[in-house]
């Protein structure tokens, strides 16, 4: 494995914070090959072989202190036979609770052996102008942060130091709540352009018989990636408890690496 060429770069990412760090921890690794996994969109439902001469970089995002339901679905259809792997979460400056335990494990499933894992800061969907939750995370110290996650994994792939990881958080994982009934919606300014609907990973959007928007309320999950993607600010998400995460969670938090 020392002798790896290839990074695997796998991620589910509504709004790209995953994304983005998936790629800057891979950008810190260095190896010259790269293949991306995209699972945001990809509802494909045969399996995905990882090579077990590439390292695997996997990146999703929290929702609750869980991993995303949806990523967690996405990532079953990886198959590993004992492929190095580093582990990621994103979330939004709350905590990530169980989330990177429940990914190291979804990991192991599937074959993979996890050498390292992280949590990093991205901006939280319900985050809004007025009241910003963790705004415009990642940003650059984050990305440099990933980077250098990233160098230090190289390191101990090359040096075969014994993969010893404890991670923060606890098995059995937090219960996962009813979500609630609030979901985002068009405002009167909507100009029917369909950006949402090409930019919900789960179909959640369309277009009603009079041409207008509707979110089926049994399919949204709340990542907000309409709402950031309207190119007119038409896409709005009302909830109380945005003033709440606002208000107890804005002071800034650093990412958390296990090596």
């Amino acid at each position: 494995m020392e002798n790896a060429q290839t990074t695997d770069i796998i991620y589910f990412s509504p709004t790209h914070s995953s994304e983005k760090i998936a790629k800057a921890i891979a950008s810190g690794i260095g190896m010259p090959r790269r293949k991306i996994f995209d699972l945001t969109y990809d509802e494909a439902e045969c399996g995905i072989k990882i090579s077990e001469y590439d390292l695997a970089i996997i990146c999703v995002p929290v929702y609750a202190g869980r991993v995303a339901p949806t990523a967690a679905t996405r990532l079953q259809r990886l198959k590993a036979s004992g492929s190095k792997a580093i582990v990621a979460v994103t979330y939004g400056n709350r905590d990530y609770d169980d989330a990177l335990v429940e990914l190291y494990d979804i990991a192991v499933a599937s074959g993979f052996n996890p050498i390292a894992a992280a949590a990093f800061i991205g901006e939280h969907s319900y985050s809004r102008p007025n009241m910003p939750i963790a705004e415009g995370r990642p940003d650059a110290n984050d990305i440099a942060s990933a980077k250098q996650f990233g160098k230090e994994c190289l390191k101990k792939l090359h040096l075969a130091i014994k993969n010893d990881l404890h991670i923060k958080g606890n098995r059995p994982y937090r219960e996962l709540k009813p979500s609630s009934a609030d979901i985002p919606v068009s405002t009167a300014e909507c100009a029917g352009c369909g950006e949402c609907i090409d930019i919900c990973p789960t179909h959640a959007i369309s277009y009603a018989n009079n041409n207008t928007i509707i979110t089926d309320s049994a399919k949204c999950i709340k990542c907000c990636a309409c709402v950031k993607g309207c190119p007119i600010g038409a896409r709005i998400f009302d909830t109380p408890f945005t003033s709440y995460l606002h208000q107890n969670f804005s002071k800034r938090r650093e990412p958390e690496f296990f090596i």
